[in-house]
């Protein structure tokens, strides 16, 4: 494999990078999405009925979970697992939690572009998973 060349690559030193990484770090754990985010994650844990409708989504997934891989749930069964799912997800805690989440996502995918821009390369692709881990 050909080793790669880049003109014009500015290498900064470690103890920069890591301090820009720090700042970084603080800036997203200060900004109201990951706060909000926080709090939804919390309040998601604590809420007892929203664990309930959850372990009873996941018992129902893990007790088919063969049949869901072979696709061959019955139509009753199917039915039976999409009530439970709609139980959760519509559930005000958990709808409060997955937008939270959302948000908080969406900010990290538009500091991650703006990495990108900044940088010249794309950010997410580079620290995506590949083969080598």
């Amino acid at each position: 494999m050909d080793d790669l060349v880049f003109d014009h690559l500015e290498i900064a030193p470690v103890e920069v990078v890591k301090h820009a990484a720090r700042d970084f770090a603080t800036a997203l754990a200060e900004s109201p999405q990951f706060k909000v985010f926080e709090q939804m994650t919390e309040r998601f844990r604590q809420d007892q009925s929203a664990q309930h409708v959850l372990q009873a989504y996941q018992e129902k997934q893990m007790a088919w979970r063969a049949l869901i891989m072979l696709n061959a749930l019955s139509p009753e069964q199917k039915a039976e697992l999409e009530r439970l799912h709609s139980a959760f997800v519509n559930h005000p805690t958990v709808q409060d939690y997955l937008k939270a989440q959302t948000d908080f996502v969406t900010l990290c995918q538009t500091l991650g572009d703006a990495i990108s821009a900044s940088i010249g390369l794309n950010y997410a692709a580079a620290c995506g998973v590949n083969c080598c881990g």
